[in-house]
């Protein structure tokens, strides 16, 4: 029986959501009783599964001690192990951790905090973060400001910093028309420059998911890529930043994407898998270099519910659940069951452009036409039709969209849970297949 209010007083983003009842493992309910196979964990956050009663019962004895304390003049037992057990997962000298609320706010906090330590070392032009098109980096305007995802920054242009950007590494549509591997990685290469074009004494920071989330659906980067990358920003004294919102904490296969580069970052930007959407929790992971000259300066920065004693102790429950199951060294062979299933979706069906990804971090990119990568106009809405034909068949998946300039294109995520047994992978690619296959007889392909 439904327990829908008759009118809603949330200002929702979207028309008529779900009305999720609740969820266990890899499922949810809505509440008519119906269940969904989940099978990305909304935008790549739930990675440990729903309703654990463990965790909740570690929120539920926080709650009972302390809920807040004010980061600015308190600490305690759960901001502390939260920040060793981060640092413990955490590779090379990454080991200074600044907690916050989520990925947009910590890469808020990154790039405040690029831009003091210049300030701190004397070097009080620098200020610029450099990302690339086709990226997504938050919400909140300087995040956006370094996002390079037209769409998303085309109604608040106005209000954005003029932060480069350079070109993605987007093999399947490679913005300088070569084909890998004999391009010379000129996407890593148009680093250097816009660095020289912009002026390095104004660059504070590049800043790169490793494998490019919902803007593109789920693009590892070559894998020379990154080491082009740390070369160029160490040239130029510049910090690179790499964005783990959606690769951090097991995805991929490793603790955080950037290790499949074999490269070292001066922070990281977590959230999403950190607390698995238990809480709102996310964090700067800062090397212990970037963090020296703030033994005697202040971090001008910070958040009301910044180190918040029941988030962390609900992260620290969910990255121990991670750790003393061995999640991460499961995906291995889930990824194996993953991309056969995506690799035979993409061999059966014609509008199946690319399939990609890493780990449990998987992507399809819809085309009209698989020679010409031909898209569907944007008024087909094809991405979301078989996002909802998902939906349809009791699973959720991610949309995503604008492969094209960051305008148009279509594609989806799919990121089964680290929990899921190889029969629930199946299952996520075989109601795939179906779908495209239904939505194909739709329009008539």
């Amino acid at each position: 029986m439904s327990d829908k209010p008759k009118e809603s007083y949330v200002f929702h983003r979207a028309e008529a959501p779900i009305f999720v009842s609740h969820g266990k493992g890899v499922y949810v309910w809505d509440t008519d009783g119906r269940r969904y196979l989940d099978g990305s964990g909304g935008p790549l956050c739930v990675g440990i599964g729903h309703g654990i009663e463990e965790i909740v019962e570690k929120m539920k004895t926080q709650a009972g001690k302390i809920a807040f304390a004010h980061a600015m003049h308190l600490t305690c037992e759960p901001v502390e192990k939260f920040a060793e057990k981060v640092a413990e997962l955490s590779p090379g000298n990454l080991k200074k951790v600044f907690p916050c609320s989520g990925g947009s706010e910590a890469m808020e906090s990154a790039i405040k905090l690029a831009r003091q330590y210049f300030l701190e070392k004397g070097e009080s032009k620098r200020y610029k973060i450099i990302s690339r098109w086709l990226s997504y980096h938050g919400n909140t305007l300087g995040a956006l400001s370094a996002s390079g995802h037209p769409a998303r920054r085309e109604k608040y242009n106005p209000l954005l910093l003029d932060f480069p950007h350079i070109a993605p590494a987007y093999c399947y549509r490679c913005w300088f028309r070569k084909e890998y591997p004999g391009c010379d990685l000129e996407c890593a290469r148009d680093l250097e420059r816009e660095i020289r074009a912009t002026g390095p004494e104004y660059v504070s920071a590049f800043v790169a998911e490793p494998i490019v989330g919902s803007t593109l659906g789920s693009v590892p980067a070559p894998k020379e890529y990154f080491k082009i990358i740390r070369e160029t920003c160490d040239r130029f004294g510049i910090l690179f930043i790499s964005d783990e919102v959606q690769t951090g904490f097991g995805r991929t296969g490793k603790n955080f994407g950037i290790e499949h580069y074999g490269v070292l970052p001066d922070m990281m930007v977590c959230a999403k898998g950190i607390a698995s959407g238990y809480a709102a929790l996310g964090a700067v992971v800062a090397s212990t270099e970037i963090f020296e000259p703030f033994k005697k300066a202040l971090f001008v920065h910070g958040y009301t519910y910044g180190g918040n004693p029941l988030s962390c102790a609900t992260g620290l429950a969910v990255l121990e659940y991670l750790t003393e199951r061995k999640l991460v060294s499961r995906v291995a062979g889930l990824e194996k069951v993953l991309f056969e299933g995506l690799e035979e979706i993409k061999e059966k069906h014609k509008v199946v452009g690319d399939v990609r990804g890493k780990g449990l971090m998987g992507g399809i990119e819809f085309v009209k036409d698989k020679k010409s990568k031909e898209i569907f106009p944007p008024k087909v809405g094809f991405g979301s039709s078989i996002v909802q034909q998902c939906f349809n068949n009791g699973l959720l998946i991610y949309s995503g969209g604008g492969s094209i300039e960051g305008l148009a294109g279509d594609q989806v995520q799919v990121a089964p849970m680290l929990i899921s047994t190889e029969e629930q992978v199946r299952e996520i690619t075989s109601i795939i297949d179906r779908s495209i296959g239904e939505v194909e007889e739709q329009i008539k392909l």
